[in-house]
């Protein structure tokens, strides 16, 4: 792929204008943006056991296997975590409330990385 740099320059001189221009401009940032921390003291953190590619439910487009508030109990299949074309059920390691899912349906995950919180 070759760059055309006529549009890189032409791209550097529209950002220069553009700073010059915000010269003594004060930006509103919003706030509402920034996610709200859980306090993680009484939590159970649940984590992968295994590197491998995240799937929240069985098949693409089926039902999840635990939704934010879901009561789970030990021993219930939490993800399926794919490594190497296998299929792995990662099992509850308590009981508890999902208060958080921390990863997205399809995305790698690496081993011992948060995958979900418990109340």
């Amino acid at each position: 792929m070759e760059i055309d740099k006529k549009i890189v320059v032409k791209l550097i001189q529209v950002l220069e204008d553009l700073k010059k221009s915000l010269k003594g401009v004060d930006i509103e940032t919003n706030d509402n943006a920034v996610k709200e921390e859980i306090d993680l003291s009484d939590k159970i953190i649940l984590k992968s056991p295994i590197v491998g590619t995240a799937y929240l439910a069985a098949e693409p487009g089926g039902k999840k296997f635990v939704e934010i508030g879901k009561k789970i109990k030990k021993g219930d299949t939490v993800m399926i975590i794919e490594a190497m074309k296998t299929m792995n059920h990662v099992p509850s390691t308590s009981d508890g409330v999902v208060k958080e899912i921390c990863v997205d349906d399809g995305q790698p995950v690496e081993f011992d990385q948060k995958i979900i919180i418990l109340e």
